[in-house]
């Protein structure tokens, strides 16, 4: 691994990748809608508010296609964990051996178009599974709404520069156990969503030892706590482990969007299944690699309004 160097500014490390990797397109699945507090764009440079297991951290993330190279620069106790973890976050583990792109005239398209873009792994268990519970089974609106508020009420500022740029770093798993059920109805939060959160943060330790494990058996570990199902696992198994084969069954939008693209209507998610079954264990692209390169369905109907789960009264339990 080449040096991680110190300068005024920060820790720095220049990462040199064997593709031309697209930084935007990989680093975007971690960010959890427009006004994500741990996440900022700056041009082509990325910033993240990053908890690591040796502490917060700063992240800026910048490619330099003229010299060939990605520029990182990270700040806080964090900064070499995350400079560590660079090429995993951007991609570089992800191994598309085996990926038949000859089985549709559009997935070959799109591998054509987008074959750069790679499935990069955060390595961070609970980063991920924290939105992702939150987004379980609501709008994005609410579900981004009650990830900003948790972030802003219980996290903490991005250390170095990310305090300038008002960033932030997600609280940590003994914090959100200690948050008042009072609390998480002020945030939009039911006590569905809430209940698996702090259950998941109880055992936030031997979820992150999943890092490494198989799919299947990270899948069965995650779904193995009161609500989260396969959705969840999914979305976490994406982000975190880089798990090509993990695909959004349950989602909203994923079976329709497939659907749309390669027959013209909506797909359940028995069709999807069958569908990307002759693509295991790369099945998780296929959706992606589609959305990039024939977009996402029409959207259709006036949207659903935030729900509020704040009694006019509430009792303290």
């Amino acid at each position: 691994m080449p040096p991680i160097l110190a300068d005024v500014d920060g820790r720095v490390r220049e990462w040199r990748p064997g593709w031309p990797c697209p930084v935007a397109a990989v680093l975007g699945v971690h960010r959890r809608g427009g006004g994500d507090p741990t996440y900022r764009v700056d041009g082509d440079r990325h910033w993240r508010g990053i908890r690591t297991p040796a502490g917060p951290a700063t992240l800026a993330v910048e490619p330099r296609a003229a010299d060939g190279v990605v520029r990182g620069e990270a700040w806080g106790p964090g900064a070499d964990w995350v400079l560590e973890s660079l090429p995993g976050l951007l991609g570089a583990d992800d191994d598309v051996t085996g990926f038949d792109t000859g089985r549709h005239p559009l997935v070959a398209e799109a591998w054509r178009r987008y074959g750069h873009w790679r499935i990069g792994r955060s390595g961070l268990v609970m980063e991920s599974l924290t939105p992702s519970i939150l987004e379980q089974k609501v709008t994005g609106q609410e579900a981004f709404a009650g990830f900003r508020m948790l972030v802003h009420r219980y996290g903490e500022r991005a250390p170095g520069p990310g305090r300038e740029l008002k960033l932030w770093v997600q609280p940590d798993a003994a914090t959100v156990r200690r948050v008042p059920s009072w609390e998480w109805l002020r945030m939009h939060v039911d006590p569905a969503r809430s209940r698996t959160l702090v259950t998941a943060a109880r055992v936030a330790e031997s979820l992150e030892r999943t890092v490494g494990l198989p799919g299947g058996e990270v899948e069965r570990r995650l779904t193995s706590l009161p609500g989260i199902g396969v959705w969840t696992a999914a979305e976490v198994r994406q982000r975190v482990h880089g798990d090509a084969d993990a695909v959004s069954f349950g989602d909203y939008h994923v079976a329709k969007d497939l659907g749309w693209a390669v027959a013209g209507r909506d797909f359940t998610d028995e069709e999807m299944a069958d569908f990307l079954e002759p693509w295991r264990p790369h099945r998780g692209r296929v959706p992606v690699l589609l959305a990039l390169a024939v977009g996402r369905r029409p959207r259709h109907g006036a949207r659903m309004a935030p729900r509020t789960h704040l009694p006019a009264k509430v009792t303290r339990t």
